[in-house]
Protein backbone atom coordinates (compact mmCIF):
# COMPACT_ATOMS: atom_id res chain seq x y z
CA UNK A 1 0.00 0.00 0.00
CA UNK A 2 2.81 2.40 0.84
CA UNK A 3 4.49 1.83 -2.51
CA UNK A 4 1.15 2.26 -4.29
CA UNK A 5 0.49 5.53 -2.45
CA UNK A 6 3.91 6.82 -3.40
CA UNK A 7 3.39 5.94 -7.06
CA UNK A 8 -0.02 7.64 -7.03
CA UNK A 9 1.46 10.85 -5.56
CA UNK A 10 4.20 10.86 -8.18
CA UNK A 11 1.66 10.45 -10.97
CA UNK A 12 -0.41 13.30 -9.57
CA UNK A 13 2.66 15.55 -9.36
CA UNK A 14 3.62 15.11 -13.02
CA UNK A 15 1.04 17.57 -14.44
CA UNK A 16 1.98 20.14 -11.83
CA UNK A 17 5.66 19.71 -12.66
CA UNK A 18 4.93 20.15 -16.35
CA UNK A 19 2.77 23.20 -15.65
CA UNK A 20 5.50 24.69 -13.49
CA UNK A 21 8.01 24.24 -16.31
CA UNK A 22 5.64 25.90 -18.78
CA UNK A 23 4.99 28.78 -16.39
CA UNK A 24 8.70 29.39 -15.92
CA UNK A 25 9.22 29.27 -19.67
CA UNK A 26 6.53 31.85 -20.33
CA UNK A 27 7.99 34.20 -17.72
CA UNK A 28 6.27 37.57 -17.53
CA UNK A 29 3.22 36.44 -19.53
CA UNK A 30 1.90 34.43 -16.59
CA UNK A 31 2.91 36.86 -13.85
CA UNK A 32 0.57 39.44 -12.41
CA UNK A 33 1.35 42.75 -14.14
CA UNK A 34 2.49 45.92 -12.49
CA UNK A 35 -0.16 48.62 -12.89
CA UNK A 36 0.57 52.34 -13.16
CA UNK A 37 -2.30 54.80 -13.52
CA UNK A 38 -1.31 58.39 -14.32
CA UNK A 39 -4.15 60.88 -14.01
CA UNK A 40 -3.47 64.36 -15.34
CA UNK A 41 -5.53 67.20 -13.87
CA UNK A 42 -7.59 69.25 -16.38
CA UNK A 43 -5.63 68.04 -19.42
CA UNK A 44 -7.84 68.60 -22.48
CA UNK A 45 -8.24 65.87 -25.09
CA UNK A 46 -7.12 68.43 -27.67
CA UNK A 47 -3.91 69.08 -25.73
CA UNK A 48 -2.53 65.63 -26.61
CA UNK A 49 -0.95 65.47 -30.04
CA UNK A 50 -2.03 61.93 -30.90
CA UNK A 51 -5.67 62.88 -30.22
CA UNK A 52 -5.64 66.20 -32.04
CA UNK A 53 -3.90 66.43 -35.41
CA UNK A 54 -4.49 70.19 -35.33
CA UNK A 55 -2.99 70.65 -31.87
CA UNK A 56 -0.04 72.95 -31.37
CA UNK A 57 1.48 71.53 -28.18
CA UNK A 58 4.37 69.06 -28.41
CA UNK A 59 3.56 65.91 -26.39
CA UNK A 60 6.22 63.43 -27.57
CA UNK A 61 5.97 61.05 -24.61
CA UNK A 62 2.22 60.64 -24.71
CA UNK A 63 2.40 60.29 -28.49
CA UNK A 64 5.04 57.59 -28.10
CA UNK A 65 2.91 55.82 -25.52
CA UNK A 66 -0.01 55.80 -27.97
CA UNK A 67 2.23 54.41 -30.70
CA UNK A 68 3.38 51.62 -28.36
CA UNK A 69 -0.07 50.82 -26.99
CA UNK A 70 -3.77 51.50 -27.53
CA UNK A 71 -5.49 54.84 -27.93
CA UNK A 72 -9.11 55.02 -26.76
CA UNK A 73 -11.00 57.70 -28.70
CA UNK A 74 -14.30 57.53 -26.78
CA UNK A 75 -13.09 57.53 -23.16
CA UNK A 76 -14.88 59.50 -20.46
CA UNK A 77 -14.22 60.68 -16.95
CA UNK A 78 -16.98 59.86 -14.49
CA UNK A 79 -17.61 63.56 -14.03
CA UNK A 80 -16.62 66.87 -15.57
CA UNK A 81 -14.71 67.86 -12.40
CA UNK A 82 -12.00 66.53 -10.09
CA UNK A 83 -13.27 64.82 -6.95
CA UNK A 84 -16.13 62.72 -8.38
CA UNK A 85 -13.90 61.38 -11.13
CA UNK A 86 -11.28 60.28 -8.59
CA UNK A 87 -13.95 58.56 -6.52
CA UNK A 88 -15.12 56.62 -9.57
CA UNK A 89 -11.62 55.59 -10.59
CA UNK A 90 -10.84 54.01 -7.23
CA UNK A 91 -14.28 52.56 -6.39
CA UNK A 92 -15.82 51.71 -9.75
CA UNK A 93 -18.95 53.60 -8.65
CA UNK A 94 -20.41 56.86 -9.92
CA UNK A 95 -19.85 59.58 -7.33
CA UNK A 96 -23.35 61.00 -7.78
CA UNK A 97 -24.52 57.99 -5.77
CA UNK A 98 -22.76 59.52 -2.73
CA UNK A 99 -23.67 62.67 -0.83
CA UNK A 100 -21.58 64.66 -3.33
CA UNK A 101 -24.42 65.68 -5.62
CA UNK A 102 -22.46 68.50 -7.27
CA UNK A 103 -19.14 70.31 -7.11
CA UNK A 104 -15.96 69.01 -5.51
CA UNK A 105 -14.42 68.51 -2.09
CA UNK A 106 -12.02 70.97 -0.47
CA UNK A 107 -8.81 70.69 1.49
CA UNK A 108 -10.58 70.12 4.82
CA UNK A 109 -13.49 67.99 3.59
CA UNK A 110 -14.19 64.68 5.26
CA UNK A 111 -13.41 61.47 3.29
CA UNK A 112 -15.78 60.64 0.45
CA UNK A 113 -14.88 56.93 0.21
CA UNK A 114 -16.86 55.11 2.88
CA UNK A 115 -15.01 52.91 5.34
CA UNK A 116 -14.98 49.32 4.16
CA UNK A 117 -15.73 50.06 0.51
CA UNK A 118 -13.55 48.03 -1.85
CA UNK A 119 -11.15 50.08 -3.95
CA UNK A 120 -8.66 49.25 -6.66
CA UNK A 121 -5.90 49.66 -4.09
CA UNK A 122 -7.46 47.48 -1.38
CA UNK A 123 -8.30 44.75 -3.90
CA UNK A 124 -4.75 44.64 -5.22
CA UNK A 125 -3.24 44.76 -1.75
CA UNK A 126 -5.38 41.75 -0.81
CA UNK A 127 -3.87 39.95 -3.79
CA UNK A 128 -0.28 40.63 -2.75
CA UNK A 129 0.49 43.86 -4.63
CA UNK A 130 2.48 46.72 -3.18
CA UNK A 131 0.25 49.79 -3.49
CA UNK A 132 1.13 53.47 -3.51
CA UNK A 133 -0.46 56.82 -4.28
CA UNK A 134 1.76 59.75 -5.20
CA UNK A 135 0.13 63.06 -6.00
CA UNK A 136 -3.11 64.97 -5.57
CA UNK A 137 -5.60 63.14 -3.33
CA UNK A 138 -8.73 65.34 -3.34
CA UNK A 139 -11.00 62.69 -1.81
CA UNK A 140 -11.20 64.09 1.69
CA UNK A 141 -9.11 63.62 4.82
CA UNK A 142 -9.95 63.34 8.50
CA UNK A 143 -7.80 66.06 10.05
CA UNK A 144 -7.48 66.50 13.80
CA UNK A 145 -9.88 69.24 14.87
CA UNK A 146 -9.16 71.22 18.03
CA UNK A 147 -12.88 71.55 18.63
CA UNK A 148 -14.62 68.44 17.23
CA UNK A 149 -17.96 70.20 17.46
CA UNK A 150 -16.91 72.60 14.71
CA UNK A 151 -17.66 70.77 11.50
CA UNK A 152 -15.74 71.31 8.25
CA UNK A 153 -17.40 73.82 5.93
CA UNK A 154 -16.37 73.18 2.34
CA UNK A 155 -14.69 76.16 0.73
CA UNK A 156 -14.24 78.20 3.90
CA UNK A 157 -11.05 80.26 4.02
CA UNK A 158 -10.83 80.41 7.82
CA UNK A 159 -10.89 76.74 8.79
CA UNK A 160 -7.20 76.43 9.58
CA UNK A 161 -7.74 77.91 13.05
CA UNK A 162 -9.53 74.72 14.15
CA UNK A 163 -6.91 72.22 12.98
CA UNK A 164 -3.98 70.61 14.71
CA UNK A 165 -1.72 69.95 11.73
CA UNK A 166 0.78 68.10 13.91
CA UNK A 167 -1.78 65.37 14.58
CA UNK A 168 -2.31 62.09 12.76
CA UNK A 169 -4.68 62.14 9.81
CA UNK A 170 -7.11 59.43 10.84
CA UNK A 171 -8.61 58.62 7.47
CA UNK A 172 -6.94 59.05 4.10
CA UNK A 173 -5.21 57.00 1.36
CA UNK A 174 -3.75 54.49 3.84
CA UNK A 175 -7.23 53.57 5.02
CA UNK A 176 -8.53 52.72 1.53
CA UNK A 177 -5.80 50.34 0.44
CA UNK A 178 -2.59 52.27 -0.17
CA UNK A 179 0.53 51.07 1.64
CA UNK A 180 2.26 54.36 0.92
CA UNK A 181 1.11 57.89 0.18
CA UNK A 182 3.02 61.05 -0.60
CA UNK A 183 1.17 64.03 -1.94
CA UNK A 184 -1.07 67.01 -1.40
CA UNK A 185 -4.54 67.15 0.18
CA UNK A 186 -6.52 68.46 -2.79
CA UNK A 187 -5.99 70.68 -5.83
CA UNK A 188 -2.79 72.71 -5.89
CA UNK A 189 -4.82 75.92 -5.55
CA UNK A 190 -6.51 74.72 -2.33
CA UNK A 191 -5.28 75.17 1.24
CA UNK A 192 -3.75 73.80 3.36
CA UNK A 193 -0.60 74.03 1.25
CA UNK A 194 1.30 71.06 2.66
CA UNK A 195 2.81 67.72 1.71
CA UNK A 196 1.50 64.60 3.41
CA UNK A 197 3.56 61.47 3.98
CA UNK A 198 1.11 58.68 4.79
CA UNK A 199 -0.83 60.10 7.78
CA UNK A 200 1.22 63.18 8.77
CA UNK A 201 2.19 66.43 7.13
CA UNK A 202 5.90 66.67 6.36
CA UNK A 203 6.10 70.20 7.78
CA UNK A 204 3.61 71.61 10.26
CA UNK A 205 2.44 74.95 8.81
CA UNK A 206 3.36 77.85 11.07
CA UNK A 207 2.46 80.72 8.77
CA UNK A 208 -0.20 81.85 6.31
CA UNK A 209 0.56 82.40 2.65
CA UNK A 210 -1.36 85.04 0.71
CA UNK A 211 -3.46 84.01 -2.24
CA UNK A 212 -2.45 84.52 -5.86
CA UNK A 213 -4.50 85.50 -8.90
CA UNK A 214 -4.70 84.89 -12.62
CA UNK A 215 -3.16 81.77 -14.13
CA UNK A 216 -1.04 81.46 -10.97
CA UNK A 217 -4.14 81.36 -8.77
CA UNK A 218 -4.17 79.73 -5.34
CA UNK A 219 -6.10 80.41 -2.17
CA UNK A 220 -4.82 82.07 0.97
CA UNK A 221 -4.04 79.58 3.72
CA UNK A 222 -1.47 77.79 5.90
CA UNK A 223 1.72 76.60 4.20
CA UNK A 224 4.49 74.22 5.23
CA UNK A 225 8.08 75.44 5.21
CA UNK A 226 8.98 72.76 2.64
CA UNK A 227 6.16 73.67 0.25
CA UNK A 228 6.68 75.74 -2.91
CA UNK A 229 3.92 75.65 -5.49
CA UNK A 230 6.37 75.84 -8.37
CA UNK A 231 8.22 72.73 -7.11
CA UNK A 232 5.26 70.43 -6.50
CA UNK A 233 5.01 68.71 -9.89
CA UNK A 234 8.76 68.02 -10.02
CA UNK A 235 8.83 66.75 -6.44
CA UNK A 236 5.91 64.38 -7.07
CA UNK A 237 7.58 63.18 -10.27
CA UNK A 238 10.76 62.38 -8.37
CA UNK A 239 8.77 60.45 -5.75
CA UNK A 240 6.95 58.41 -8.37
CA UNK A 241 10.20 57.48 -10.10
CA UNK A 242 11.80 56.62 -6.75
CA UNK A 243 8.90 54.33 -5.94
CA UNK A 244 9.24 52.47 -9.24
CA UNK A 245 12.99 52.10 -8.76
CA UNK A 246 12.52 50.75 -5.24
CA UNK A 247 10.13 47.94 -6.21
CA UNK A 248 11.27 44.34 -6.12
CA UNK A 249 10.66 42.24 -9.21
CA UNK A 250 9.39 39.49 -6.90
CA UNK A 251 6.17 41.34 -6.14
CA UNK A 252 3.83 43.30 -8.44
CA UNK A 253 2.96 46.89 -7.63
CA UNK A 254 0.16 49.38 -8.23
CA UNK A 255 1.12 53.05 -8.51
CA UNK A 256 -1.71 55.56 -8.68
CA UNK A 257 -0.14 58.84 -9.79
CA UNK A 258 -2.73 61.67 -9.86
CA UNK A 259 -0.93 64.80 -11.04
CA UNK A 260 -1.79 68.31 -9.81
CA UNK A 261 -1.27 69.70 -13.32
CA UNK A 262 -1.95 71.38 -15.67
CA UNK A 263 -4.73 72.54 -13.30
CA UNK A 264 -4.29 76.02 -11.81
CA UNK A 265 -1.99 77.40 -10.60
CA UNK A 266 -0.41 77.14 -14.03
CA UNK A 267 3.24 77.11 -13.05
CA UNK A 268 5.63 75.69 -15.64
CA UNK A 269 9.19 75.54 -14.35
CA UNK A 270 11.88 77.62 -16.05
CA UNK A 271 12.99 74.83 -18.36
CA UNK A 272 9.49 74.79 -19.90
CA UNK A 273 8.70 78.52 -19.91
CA UNK A 274 7.95 79.75 -23.45
CA UNK A 275 8.68 76.32 -24.91
CA UNK A 276 5.22 75.79 -26.41
CA UNK A 277 5.10 79.07 -28.31
CA UNK A 278 1.52 79.49 -27.05
CA UNK A 279 1.12 80.56 -23.42
CA UNK A 280 1.72 79.23 -19.89
CA UNK A 281 -0.89 76.53 -20.43
CA UNK A 282 0.94 75.11 -23.40
CA UNK A 283 4.19 75.20 -21.44
CA UNK A 284 2.63 73.43 -18.45
CA UNK A 285 1.13 70.73 -20.67
CA UNK A 286 4.62 70.11 -22.04
CA UNK A 287 5.87 69.70 -18.47
CA UNK A 288 3.07 67.22 -17.76
CA UNK A 289 4.14 65.26 -20.83
CA UNK A 290 7.73 65.31 -19.55
CA UNK A 291 6.54 63.97 -16.18
CA UNK A 292 4.83 61.09 -17.95
CA UNK A 293 8.04 60.52 -19.85
CA UNK A 294 10.01 60.23 -16.61
CA UNK A 295 7.73 57.41 -15.48
CA UNK A 296 7.98 55.68 -18.84
CA UNK A 297 11.77 55.87 -18.75
CA UNK A 298 11.89 54.50 -15.20
CA UNK A 299 9.74 51.54 -16.21
CA UNK A 300 11.78 50.91 -19.34
CA UNK A 301 15.14 51.28 -17.57
CA UNK A 302 14.18 48.57 -15.09
CA UNK A 303 13.04 46.22 -17.83
CA UNK A 304 9.46 46.25 -16.53
CA UNK A 305 7.66 47.56 -19.60
CA UNK A 306 6.66 44.20 -21.11
CA UNK A 307 4.42 43.27 -18.20
CA UNK A 308 3.39 46.67 -16.89
CA UNK A 309 -0.03 48.08 -17.67
CA UNK A 310 0.60 51.82 -17.94
CA UNK A 311 -2.48 54.02 -18.32
CA UNK A 312 -2.39 57.77 -18.95
CA UNK A 313 -5.56 59.85 -18.93
CA UNK A 314 -7.14 63.01 -17.47
CA UNK A 315 -9.77 63.64 -14.81
CA UNK A 316 -11.91 65.87 -17.05
CA UNK A 317 -11.65 68.41 -19.84
CA UNK A 318 -9.42 71.48 -19.88
CA UNK A 319 -10.16 74.41 -17.62
CA UNK A 320 -11.24 77.69 -19.23
CA UNK A 321 -8.38 79.16 -17.18
CA UNK A 322 -6.14 77.88 -19.97
CA UNK A 323 -7.36 80.95 -21.92
CA UNK A 324 -9.12 79.33 -24.86
CA UNK A 325 -9.27 82.63 -26.75
CA UNK A 326 -5.51 83.20 -26.63
CA UNK A 327 -4.81 79.59 -27.54
CA UNK A 328 -7.38 79.72 -30.34
CA UNK A 329 -5.69 82.76 -31.86
CA UNK A 330 -2.67 80.52 -32.36
CA UNK A 331 -4.66 77.61 -33.74
CA UNK A 332 -4.93 75.44 -30.63
CA UNK A 333 -8.13 74.22 -28.96
CA UNK A 334 -7.72 72.22 -25.70
CA UNK A 335 -11.09 70.56 -26.37
CA UNK A 336 -10.20 69.61 -29.92
CA UNK A 337 -13.35 69.14 -31.99
CA UNK A 338 -15.64 68.80 -28.97
CA UNK A 339 -17.99 71.36 -27.49
CA UNK A 340 -17.42 72.81 -24.02
CA UNK A 341 -14.72 72.26 -21.44
CA UNK A 342 -14.20 71.31 -17.81
CA UNK A 343 -17.42 71.38 -15.71
CA UNK A 344 -19.74 70.87 -18.70
CA UNK A 345 -22.15 68.11 -19.66
CA UNK A 346 -20.98 68.61 -23.24
CA UNK A 347 -18.27 66.25 -24.55
CA UNK A 348 -15.49 68.74 -23.91
CA UNK A 349 -16.22 68.41 -20.21
CA UNK A 350 -15.66 64.68 -19.86
CA UNK A 351 -14.33 63.12 -23.07
CA UNK A 352 -10.65 62.64 -22.33
CA UNK A 353 -7.46 61.26 -23.79
CA UNK A 354 -6.90 57.68 -22.62
CA UNK A 355 -3.85 55.60 -23.53
CA UNK A 356 -2.98 52.10 -22.33
CA UNK A 357 0.35 50.35 -22.93
CA UNK A 358 0.93 46.71 -21.96
CA UNK A 359 3.19 45.09 -24.55
CA UNK A 360 2.55 41.51 -23.47
CA UNK A 361 -1.20 42.00 -24.01
CA UNK A 362 -1.97 45.13 -26.04
CA UNK A 363 -0.86 45.23 -29.70
CA UNK A 364 1.15 48.37 -30.42
CA UNK A 365 -0.27 51.20 -32.47
CA UNK A 366 -3.89 50.15 -31.99
CA UNK A 367 -7.00 52.24 -31.50
CA UNK A 368 -10.34 51.54 -29.85
CA UNK A 369 -13.52 53.51 -30.59
CA UNK A 370 -15.71 51.80 -27.96
CA UNK A 371 -17.11 53.93 -25.15
CA UNK A 372 -15.31 53.44 -21.85
CA UNK A 373 -15.42 55.22 -18.49
CA UNK A 374 -12.91 55.84 -15.70
CA UNK A 375 -15.13 53.79 -13.39
CA UNK A 376 -14.05 50.73 -15.41
CA UNK A 377 -10.66 50.38 -13.71
CA UNK A 378 -11.84 48.24 -10.80
CA UNK A 379 -13.56 45.61 -12.94
CA UNK A 380 -10.63 45.62 -15.36
CA UNK A 381 -8.12 44.99 -12.58
CA UNK A 382 -10.32 42.27 -11.10
CA UNK A 383 -10.44 40.42 -14.42
CA UNK A 384 -6.71 40.83 -14.96
CA UNK A 385 -5.84 39.25 -11.60
CA UNK A 386 -8.59 36.65 -11.88
CA UNK A 387 -10.92 37.52 -8.99
CA UNK A 388 -14.66 38.16 -8.83
CA UNK A 389 -15.91 41.40 -7.36
CA UNK A 390 -18.40 41.18 -4.50
CA UNK A 391 -21.92 42.39 -5.21
CA UNK A 392 -21.43 45.63 -3.28
CA UNK A 393 -18.35 46.79 -5.21
CA UNK A 394 -17.74 48.24 -8.66
CA UNK A 395 -21.43 48.89 -9.28
CA UNK A 396 -20.66 50.98 -12.38
CA UNK A 397 -17.47 49.24 -13.50
CA UNK A 398 -17.03 47.18 -16.69
CA UNK A 399 -13.79 45.43 -17.59
CA UNK A 400 -12.02 46.88 -20.62
CA UNK A 401 -9.61 43.94 -20.79
CA UNK A 402 -11.52 42.47 -23.79
CA UNK A 403 -10.91 45.77 -25.59
CA UNK A 404 -7.24 45.84 -24.71
CA UNK A 405 -6.60 42.29 -25.88
CA UNK A 406 -9.05 42.70 -28.79
CA UNK A 407 -11.33 39.79 -27.84
CA UNK A 408 -14.54 41.82 -27.37
CA UNK A 409 -17.29 40.79 -29.77
CA UNK A 410 -19.65 43.67 -28.94
CA UNK A 411 -19.65 46.98 -27.08
CA UNK A 412 -18.81 46.28 -23.45
CA UNK A 413 -20.99 49.03 -21.94
CA UNK A 414 -24.76 49.17 -22.21
CA UNK A 415 -24.72 52.90 -21.49
CA UNK A 416 -22.62 55.51 -19.70
CA UNK A 417 -23.82 58.23 -17.33
CA UNK A 418 -22.19 61.66 -17.38
CA UNK A 419 -22.36 64.35 -14.70
CA UNK A 420 -21.55 68.07 -14.68
CA UNK A 421 -20.28 70.34 -11.93
CA UNK A 422 -23.75 71.61 -11.03
CA UNK A 423 -25.18 68.09 -10.89
CA UNK A 424 -26.74 67.86 -14.35
CA UNK A 425 -27.01 64.36 -15.82
CA UNK A 426 -26.72 62.89 -19.27
CA UNK A 427 -26.82 59.30 -20.47
CA UNK A 428 -25.02 57.98 -23.53
CA UNK A 429 -25.91 54.79 -25.40
CA UNK A 430 -24.33 54.13 -28.74
CA UNK A 431 -24.60 57.24 -30.89
CA UNK A 432 -27.29 58.84 -28.74
CA UNK A 433 -26.67 61.22 -25.87
CA UNK A 434 -29.55 62.55 -23.78
CA UNK A 435 -28.82 65.57 -21.55
CA UNK A 436 -31.12 66.59 -18.71
CA UNK A 437 -30.32 70.30 -18.75
CA UNK A 438 -31.02 73.16 -21.15
CA UNK A 439 -27.41 74.32 -21.57
CA UNK A 440 -23.88 73.28 -20.61
CA UNK A 441 -24.71 72.33 -17.02
CA UNK A 442 -21.39 73.94 -16.21
CA UNK A 443 -19.22 76.90 -17.13
CA UNK A 444 -19.46 77.30 -20.90
CA UNK A 445 -22.23 79.18 -22.65
CA UNK A 446 -25.10 78.83 -22.19
CA UNK A 447 -24.70 78.41 -18.46
CA UNK A 448 -27.80 77.20 -16.61
CA UNK A 449 -29.05 80.72 -15.85
CA UNK A 450 -28.42 81.84 -19.44
CA UNK A 451 -30.20 78.81 -20.84
CA UNK A 452 -33.30 79.54 -18.77
CA UNK A 453 -33.33 83.16 -19.93
CA UNK A 454 -33.05 82.00 -23.53
CA UNK A 455 -35.92 79.55 -22.95
CA UNK A 456 -34.10 76.72 -24.70
CA UNK A 457 -35.54 73.19 -24.31
CA UNK A 458 -34.93 71.61 -20.91
CA UNK A 459 -33.89 68.33 -22.57
CA UNK A 460 -31.20 67.88 -25.21
CA UNK A 461 -30.72 64.85 -27.46
CA UNK A 462 -27.72 64.61 -29.74
CA UNK A 463 -26.78 62.11 -32.43
CA UNK A 464 -23.02 62.03 -31.94
CA UNK A 465 -22.47 60.01 -35.12
CA UNK A 466 -23.50 62.99 -37.23
CA UNK A 467 -23.23 65.85 -34.72
CA UNK A 468 -20.13 65.38 -32.61
CA UNK A 469 -20.11 69.11 -31.84
CA UNK A 470 -23.55 68.83 -30.19
CA UNK A 471 -25.11 71.72 -32.08
CA UNK A 472 -28.40 70.15 -33.21
CA UNK A 473 -30.87 69.22 -30.47
CA UNK A 474 -33.20 66.57 -31.93
CA UNK A 475 -35.17 65.69 -28.79
CA UNK A 476 -38.43 66.89 -30.36
CA UNK A 477 -37.98 64.43 -33.23
CA UNK A 478 -37.38 61.36 -31.07
CA UNK A 479 -39.75 61.32 -28.08
CA UNK A 480 -39.52 57.53 -27.90
CA UNK A 481 -35.73 57.70 -27.45
CA UNK A 482 -36.07 60.37 -24.79
CA UNK A 483 -38.46 58.14 -22.87
CA UNK A 484 -36.36 55.00 -23.37
CA UNK A 485 -33.10 56.57 -22.24
CA UNK A 486 -34.82 58.34 -19.34
CA UNK A 487 -36.19 55.00 -18.17
CA UNK A 488 -32.76 53.42 -18.48
CA UNK A 489 -31.19 56.10 -16.32
CA UNK A 490 -33.97 55.72 -13.77
CA UNK A 491 -33.30 51.97 -13.67
CA UNK A 492 -29.61 52.63 -13.03
CA UNK A 493 -30.58 54.89 -10.16
CA UNK A 494 -33.17 52.53 -8.69
CA UNK A 495 -30.83 49.53 -8.86
CA UNK A 496 -27.93 51.35 -7.25
CA UNK A 497 -25.82 50.09 -10.12
CA UNK A 498 -25.54 50.18 -13.92
CA UNK A 499 -24.00 46.72 -14.24
CA UNK A 500 -25.59 43.28 -13.77
CA UNK A 501 -25.73 42.15 -10.15
CA UNK A 502 -27.64 42.37 -6.95
CA UNK A 503 -29.45 45.61 -6.21
CA UNK A 504 -27.56 48.16 -4.14
CA UNK A 505 -28.47 51.39 -2.38
CA UNK A 506 -27.42 54.92 -3.20
CA UNK A 507 -26.21 57.07 -0.33
CA UNK A 508 -28.86 59.69 -1.01
CA UNK A 509 -32.07 60.23 -2.96
CA UNK A 510 -31.00 60.78 -6.58
CA UNK A 511 -33.01 62.68 -9.19
CA UNK A 512 -31.98 63.48 -12.75
CA UNK A 513 -34.73 66.05 -13.38
CA UNK A 514 -33.58 68.75 -15.76
CA UNK A 515 -31.68 71.56 -14.04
Amino acid sequence: MLLGDLMLKLIMLIPAMILGTQTAAKGAKTEQPNIIYILADDLGIGDVGSFNPDGKIATPFMDRLAAEGMKFTDAHSGSAVCTPTRYGILTGRYAWRTHLSSGVLWGYSMPLIASGRLTVASLLRQQGFNTACVGKWHLGLEWVRKDPKVQPVDGSQELWHNYDFSGRIASGPNQVGFDDFFGIPASLDMQPHVYIQNDHVTSVPMRIIDGSTGKRFWRKGPVGDDFRHTEVLDKLTDRAVEYINAQSTDKPFFLYFPLPAPHKPILPTKRFEHKSGLNEWGDFVMQVDWTIGQVMQAVDARGLAENTLLIVTSDNGATPGADFAALGSKGHDPSGRFRGHKADIFEGGHRVAFIARWPSVIPSGTMCDDTICHTDLLATVAEIIGVNLPGNAGEDSVSILPLMNQTAERPIREATVHHSINGAFSIRRGKWKLCFCPGSGGWSSPRPSEAKEQEVPAIQLFDLSSDIAETNNVQADHPELVEELSNLLQRYINNGRSTPGEQQSNDRAVSFASQ
